[in-house]
């Protein structure tokens, strides 16, 4: 039976990432394209693929797993707690969250109300995401 899988906040992530931790974004390569986490050491691993390509991931050095809401990213989390991954947590709310609080992006800005609830794909508005080539 798996462990419950270690939340932490946008705050704790950006701490973490600071002391060497690896940001893992599970989000597909057309989302982080539209946003991504302005963060040094990111990595996408989109969640169509972690099944594949889970083990490029080092076990010994923090991974904080990340996407648009925080749904997909827990998934990952739970997966690579099953394949002997114990330094993993899953940032809750996302990147939504992460915007929320103001930390930096790279791209669209997607502003999102803090009570507003969010489907795991991208949340910017048709017109938006089809003029700026987004999702």
């Amino acid at each position: 039976m798996l462990e419950e899988a270690k939340q932490v906040c946008p705050t704790t992530t950006r701490r973490l990432v600071g002391e060497g931790a690896w940001l893992v974004d599970v989000r597909e390569r057309t989302e982080v394209a539209c946003t991504a986490f302005d963060v040094p050491a990111i990595v996408n691993i989109p969640l169509t693929e972690l099944e594949q390509r889970w083990s490029e991931l080092p076990k010994d050095r923090e991974l904080v797993l990340v996407c648009e809401s925080g749904e997909r990213s827990l998934k990952a989390t739970y997966f690579l707690q099953y394949h002997g991954y114990t330094r993993v947590s899953n940032m809750e709310g996302g990147i939504l969250k992460w915007m929320r609080k103001n930390f930096p992006v790279i791209g669209q800005r997607i502003e999102v109300p803090a009570a507003a609830s969010s489907s795991c794909c991208c949340s910017a508005p048709a017109d938006q995401a089809s003029s700026t080539g987004c999702c």
